[in-house]
């Protein structure tokens, strides 16, 4: 780890992206140098421009499927690189496969050479269209493996393997968090996520766009409440490696937070019905007796808490963009 005279340095891939940029500005309030690593496919420069300026903060340009090459100290490997939604994964598969591979062994690379901690963003996808509810941890997942949404699924797997397997081998200090649907400023207008499909649509005076019978359930976490579980399982002992789930276990169906984002918003809009897509799971919740236990921690942020903060973020973002 850091020396007594040095600032801790943590890389953050993905570090332009909605989660990996808002980790790094939890890092820096705690005194962490942060170089943030992303190829700005699915990043955003807007979510890191605040940054300019801070000389604790430095980025790089740089695709991780390629050779990760950070000179100097390194303590902790934040791995977040990885396009996360539906609309950017099935445009990409294969560099959504090939970050959740060859990305992660290159960010395992640097992280052995440094003798650093290693962090996994990984996913409740992994659970796939989940035969058990709510999701536990050890519950191996439904997952097609050749569908649409397999790049993203098989790959967080797939990193997720290799992780365990270099700890076993080389006795890499690893850190692996199954993240649930998460939510907040700094996410993408366009990414087809249903939080923000719903409040732009709703900004905008569209019909709200569900896909399915609006049935399907999922489980909404803000973001600085996902933020607080990441650095937790981070701090937590050497053999608290996880997999561990980070998710709001409160549970909504998609009809619920239409009607809310509508009421939030004040909008005219009304939903509109269209296919549910391929493979698109019918519910999602997580179990966190493991993280309630082992770290202490839980979701403080409701839903519709979380919700105005999220409206208010894209009616500026949406009315700086008609100005």
């Amino acid at each position: 780890m850091s020396s007594n005279n040095t600032k801790p340095v943590s890389v953050v891939t993905g570090g332009a992206g909605f989660l990996g940029s808002h980790l790094t500005d939890r890092l820096l309030k705690e005194g962490h140098r942060v170089i943030a690593v992303d190829n700005l496919i699915t990043g955003n420069v807007a979510n890191i421009e605040h940054l300019a300026g801070n000389k604790d903060y430095k980025f790089i340009n740089h695709d991780v499927t390629d050779f990760i090459y950070i000179p100097g100290q390194v303590d902790y490997v934040w791995h977040f690189a990885s396009p996360a939604s539906p609309i950017d994964y099935l445009r990409i598969p294969i560099p959504t496969l090939k970050v959740g591979s060859l990305g992660t062994h290159n960010a395992l690379g640097l992280a052995k050479d440094k003798g650093a901690a290693f962090f996994l963003a990984s996913t409740s996808e992994c659970y796939g269209d989940p035969l058990i509810h709510p999701q536990t941890e050890d519950y191996w997942g439904n997952v097609n493996p050749i569908g649409p949404r397999s790049c993203y699924d098989e790959g967080k797997r797939c990193a997720e393997t290799l992780f365990f397997d270099y700890h076993r081998q080389y006795r890499l200090n690893i850190k692996v968090a199954r993240i649930f649907n998460t939510f907040g400023p700094r996410m993408h207008p366009n990414d087809g996520r249903v939080v923000s499909n719903f409040i732009v649509q709703a900004l905008r005076g569209d019909p709200i766009t569900i896909y399915g019978d609006g049935k399907q359930t999922r489980s909404f976490c803000f973001v600085s409440d996902l933020v607080e579980g990441l650095r937790r399982l981070m701090d937590s002992p050497d053999e608290i490696t996880g997999p561990i789930n980070l998710g709001n276990p409160g549970e909504f169906t998609m009809m619920e937070l239409a009607e809310a984002v509508i009421r939030l918003t004040g909008s005219t809009s009304r939903p509109v019905f269209r296919p549910a897509p391929v493979d698109d799971p019918r519910q999602r919740q997580p179990d966190i007796t493991k993280a309630r236990g082992k770290l202490g921690w839980e979701p403080k942020v409701a839903l519709e808490q979380g919700l105005i903060q999220t409206i208010a973020y894209f009616d500026k973002l949406l009315s700086k963009r008609a100005a």
